[in-house]
């Protein structure tokens, strides 16, 4: 059966291939409108030969980097796949301190307005299935220690995929955010940031500059 993927900001045809468990030929050869391997669109589809399930679902992927693009969400669609990033989008613009007493993420909600990244960023992850409750931590050092002991590993910005997770030091304190895409060749990242006028922290944008090291799942 053949499977139909979503092509994601900052996909590549290598990564999809590798994804699905097919090769960047099978993959052109299935899909005739593609007439460089080097030159794919984010918003295109793509036939995916001999997987199965749906456009950009779990089912598709088989596996944690099976996800969508974040475009898929706009205007509080529903979330296809296990795309934390596409999940994080949802909540743009929503207190991380009104957020964490509802029951729409796992988040924690004895954890401080204004430093809830890694509290998010957990939650987003968990929801999207790519981690459980006791990898989850509201500490983003503990957070990072417990990704990278169950095998995440660090990756290009180039290689990045939406939902992977970004680390990094600044003004001497720890801050994640996750990745999600480019845009206009430039990366896309959204979490829980101190951008409110009282230093709280809302779900927004950016979040990521200087020096950062991006953690993404085992394949």
């Amino acid at each position: 059966m053949t499977a139909i993927h979503s092509i994601s900001w900052g996909d590549t045809l290598s990564q999809i291939a590798q994804r699905y468990g097919t090769s960047v030929d099978a993959l052109m050869d299935a899909n005739s409108q593609i007439k460089d391997a080097d030159l794919i669109y984010a918003g295109d589809s793509l036939k995916i030969p001999g997987a199965t399930g749906s456009q950009g679902g779990a089912g598709a992927g088989g596996g944690p980097g099976g996800a969508t693009g974040v475009e898929g969400v706009k205007g509080g669609g529903p979330v296809s796949g296990n795309n934390a990033a596409a999940i994080a989008e949802q909540f743009i613009g929503r207190n991380a301190g009104e957020l964490k007493h509802s029951d729409e993420l796992p988040m924690q909600s004895w954890v401080p307005n204004n430093v809830n990244c890694a509290n998010f960023v957990s939650a987003c992850l968990q929801k999207a299935g790519l981690i459980d409750a006791g990898q989850a931590s509201a500490s983003v050092d503990q957070l990072a220690n417990n990704l990278k002991g169950d095998g995440w590993q660090t990756v290009s910005l180039a290689n990045a995929s939406p939902g992977d997770v970004v680390l990094m030091q600044r003004d001497g304190q720890s801050h994640v955010v996750l990745f999600a895409g480019f845009e206009n060749g430039q990366p896309k990242f959204i979490g829980s940031n101190n951008v409110n006028a009282d230093g709280s922290q809302r779900i927004s944008w950016g979040g990521a500059s200087g020096n950062y090291e991006i953690i993404t799942p085992p394949r």
